[in-house]
């Protein structure tokens, strides 16, 4: 799997809502984030939270046809700030370092699991079934002002985590066969946790991306005419497949839970991700850059990914802001009538 043509595509979808602007933690639509592709534990709000999401496409195979499966998503880490007081070590909710504010805090890191290479053969005769565990764990950093005092640490808390991805085949006619990928969290908690809790053992931008060699996918939409009712009898659960890579690309799909057309491209007039599907780039860095100073100050303490957004814009040249002012593609010579 040539994973270079898709990282852009899916780490933009992977970041998706990670932190918006104004890319402060006081501000309200920061409060309540990871909206995307959450895969809760079992027995969370079972009714009405997911703990799995279905892949279901369409793929023309060969003999020699081996199928590839990798997932991706984003496992939460509880930043907490820590500071010594006469009666030991005390947690806060924020701490001044050099006129910058850190903040407690949930940051995630990426995180990928992929089943076992697999041929259409060996599908046929059995399901692939594989089990991932993420181990919970901790680490610290240490808070340090100019002068080299100490003067807070850093700790960073993981939970747990247990998953299963299940790949099996449907034969339809000759060629053609039915790849579905269930990617289920496994983990378990008690019915009567809270959200916040639910989502330390939870998969966030949960995406699954799909590979075949020597075989291709057929395009979920825009399908040709002669396979519309296959493609009807796939059933898709929380997430959507499509076409990656360059425009000729068969053999590579990305199923993200946010709808997108296939073979989606990042604009090269963008300076980097700004955490917003719906962005307008040039708006967004030219709202950055009349942020007050104290809001600048809270913005660079929120997070590692906020500080660099920051930083980016400020440097930004005055001909970058043009190019982002507006790009003309795909222009078409049209008939004229009379």
């Amino acid at each position: 799997m040539n994973l270079e043509l898709v990282d852009k595509i899916v780490n933009a979808v992977l970041y998706e809502g990670y932190l918006l602007y104004p890319y402060r933690q006081t501000a309200i639509k920061n409060q309540q984030r990871w909206n995307f592709g959450v895969l809760y534990p079992r027995g969370y709000n079972s009714d009405s939270e997911a703990a799995s999401m279905q892949t279901e496409c369409l793929v023309i195979t060969s003999a020699e046809s081996r199928l590839e499966v990798r997932v991706r998503f984003l496992q939460l880490l509880q930043r907490q700030i820590w500071v010594d007081s006469p009666s030991g070590a005390e947690p806060v909710i924020s701490l001044e370092v050099d006129g910058k504010i850190v903040r407690s805090w949930q940051e995630a890191i990426e995180r990928e699991v992929s089943a076992p290479v697999s041929t259409v053969r060996d599908l046929e005769s059995q399901p692939c079934l594989r089990h991932f565990s993420l181990p919970a764990g901790w680490e610290s950093e240490p808070l340090r002002a100019a002068s080299g005092k100490v003067a807070g640490t850093i700790v960073r808390e993981r939970e747990s985590v247990a998953g299963s991805i299940l790949l099996s085949i449907t034969k339809l006619s000759g060629d053609l066969i039915k790849l579905t990928v269930k990617v289920q969290n496994d983990t378990e908690v008690s019915p009567d946790v809270n959200r916040d809790t639910a989502l330390m053992r939870s998969t966030i931008s949960t995406h699954t991306i799909l590979a075949v060699e020597n075989g291709e996918f057929v395009s979920q939409v825009d399908p040709p005419d002669a396979f519309r009712t296959a493609i009807a009898s796939c059933q898709n659960v929380g997430t959507w497949p499509i076409l990656v890579g360059t425009d000729d690309c068969r053999d590579m799909m990305l199923s993200s839970p946010i709808i997108l057309y296939d073979h989606p491209q990042i604009a090269p007039e963008s300076a980097g991700d700004l955490f917003d599907g719906t962005e307008i780039d040039e708006i967004l860095s030219l709202r950055i850059m009349t942020l007050t100073d104290e809001e600048k100050r809270e913005m660079r303490g929120a997070d590692e990914r906020a500080r660099e957004i920051l930083e980016r814009t400020e440097t930004l040249p005055v001909e970058h802001f043009m190019k982002m002012h507006g790009a003309v593609r795909g222009l078409k010579r049209m008939k004229a009538h009379r």
